[in-house]
C-alpha cells in the first residue's frame, strides 16, 4: 500500500465546532494509523493556494485533547471559492492565467498529500467538491472528506451541522444578560439579531435555549426584574410571513403595558425585500467570492429596530448581536459528541478512500454516512413544523405562518 499523508483545513466563519474537530481528526489518526505523516493548511483554501504549510508534530499529537476546549480554528480559516479565479488573482492567490483549482491540485500533489479534510459549511465543502471532481477528471489520487460545520444548522441533505447547538446555547447565554438592558430606561425595545442567511434554525434555537435558561431563574415580582423583563415578546425568521402593521400594534400593546419589547430577529429575515429596496434606490450592495450579500453592511437587526422602534413608540431602541460571541465559543459536550461520531466516519472513510461528506443523511433516514459531494447545497430552510418550535412560538404569544 502507498505511505498515506494527510492534511486538513477549515474555511468559511468560525463555528465552536472547528478547533474539537482538528483535535479530534488527530486523535483518531493517532488511534488507528498512529505512523500515518499530518499537515495542516493555514487558513483554509487560501493557505492551500499558497502553500502555507503546518506541520502536525508529535507535541501536537500529544496535546490534540487540549483542542477540545478552544473556540476559533487552531489554523486559521478563510473565505476562497477556488472556481472564483478573478477573485483569487486579486487577492494575490493566484496569477493571472492559472486555475486556481489546478494550483491547488498540483500543491496537494507536490506535499504528497493522499487524504484531504475539509471542515466547514456548505461553500466550503462545494468548493471541496468542485477540487475533488477536478482531481478525480485528472488523474489525482486523492481522498477528500468533508466535516459539516455552521451555526445556520443549513445544510441540503445532513440532519445537523456541527457546531449550531453550541452556538444557540451561547446566544442564550450572551442575551440573558443583555436583556437586563430593559432596566435602563423606560420604552425600550431591544432586538437581539442572530445569525442565519436564508435559515431561522439557529434564531429559533436560541430562543428555546434562551426560554429554558431562564425559566430556572427566580424573581421578586414587583420590582422591574421579572419574569415580563425576561420574555420574548417576537421571533422573525425568514421562513416567517407578517404584517408589519398588526404585529406593532400587538408589539405596542405589550409595550403600553410593560414598558419593554424584546424581539429575536434572524439576519436573514426579510433580507431579501431590504436588499431590494437599497438597490432599487441606487445603492450598490456588496456581495462576496461566493455570490451572496455581505450580510453585515445590510444591518437588518437595525431595519428592525427602525421600523418598529418608531411604530411602537419607543424612547430607546438598540441593536445586540450575539453572533460573534456564540461562534467563536468552545464545542458544548453535545456538539463534542456529535464531532466525535462524525470524525471517526470521516477518517475510516478517508482511509477506505470514499470522498464526501459526513452526516446523518436526511434522505436515507438520518443514518450516519459519507454524503456524495454533488449532493451537498447550503440555504436549507428549517422546518417550522417542528413541535419544539410550535412550542416556543406559544410560549411567545405570536401568531405566524410560513412564508
Amino acid at each position: 500500500m502507498a505511505k498515506q499523508k494527510v492534511a486538513m483545513l477549515t474555511a468559511g466563519g468560525l463555528a465552536p465546532c472547528l478547533s474539537s474537530s482538528v483535535g479530534g481528526l488527530i486523535e483518531r489518526y493517532n488511534d488507528v494509523a498512529p505512523d500515518i505523516e499530518m499537515i495542516a493548511y493555514r487558513s483554509g483554501y487560501h493557505g492551500l493556494l499558497l502553500g502555507d504549510i503546518v506541520p502536525i508534530t508529535q507535541e501536537m499529537r500529544d496535546k490534540a485533547y487540549l483542542l477540545h476546549h478552544h473556540g476559533g480554528s487552531p489554523i486559521g480559516n478563510s473565505r476562497v471559492k477556488l472556481t472564483n479565479a478573478a477573485d483569487c488573482v486579486k487577492r494575490g492567490l493566484v496569477k493571472e492565467g492559472q486555475n486556481p483549482l489546478a494550483v491547488a491540485a498540483d500543491r496537494l500533489a507536490k506535499d504528497g498529500v493522499t487524504i484531504l479534510h475539509t471542515i466547514g459549511g456548505d461553500d466550503t465543502n462545494t468548493t471541496a467538491a468542485d477540487l475533488a471532481a477536478y482531481l478525480g477528471a485528472n488523474g489525482y489520487n486523492l481522498t477528500v472528506v468533508g466535516l459539516p460545520k455552521t451555526v445556520d444548522n443549513d445544510v441540503v441533505p445532513i440532519r445537523q451541522t456541527l457546531g449550531a447547538w453550541t452556538a444557540a446555547e451561547y446566544g442564550a447565554q450572551f442575551f440573558d444578560h443583555v436583556s437586563n438592558e430593559q432596566s435602563a430606561a423606560p420604552r425600550t425595545l431591544v432586538v437581539h439579531e442572530v445569525m442565519g442567511r436564508h435559515c431561522g434554525w439557529l434564531t429559533a434555537a436560541t430562543a428555546l435555549a434562551y426560554i429554558d435558561r431562564t425559566k430556572g431563574h427566580e424573581y421578586i415580582e414587583g420590582l422591574m426584574m421579572n419574569t415580563d423583563l425576561k420574555n420574548i415578546d417576537g421571533v422573525y425568521l425568514p421562513e416567517i410571513a407578517f404584517d408589519l402593521d398588526k404585529e406593532a400594534a400587538r408589539l405596542k400593546a405589550i409595550m403600553d403595558k410593560t414598558g419593554f419589547v424584546t424581539i429575536f430577529v434572524s439576519e436573514g429575515a426579510c433580507l431579501d425585500a431590504i436588499v431590494a429596496e437599497r438597490e432599487a434606490a441606487g445603492e450598490s450592495v456588496k456581495r462576496d467570492a461566493f455570490g451572496h450579500v455581505k450580510i453585515d453592511t445590510i444591518n437588518v437587526g437595525n431595519w428592525f429596530s427602525k421600523q418598529f422602534g418608531a411604530l411602537i413608540g419607543a424612547e430607546r431602541a438598540m441593536v445586540q448581536k450575539s453572533g460573534y460571541y456564540a461562534r467563536s465559543a468552545p464545542a458544548n459536550a453535545r456538539d463534542r459528541h456529535l464531532i466525535h461520531s462524525m470524525v471517526d466516519s470521516a477518517v475510516e472513510s478517508a482511509l477506505n478512500k470514499v470522498s464526501g461528506v459526513i452526516g446523518h443523511d436526511e434522505d436515507q433516514g438520518g443514518k450516519l454516512r459519507t454524503i456524495e459531494f454533488p449532493r451537498i447545497k447550503g440555504g436549507k430552510h428549517f422546518d417550522t413544523s417542528a413541535k419544539w418550535f410550535a412550542d416556543v412560538m406559544d410560549f411567545v404569544g405570536q401568531s405566524w405562518k410560513p412564508v
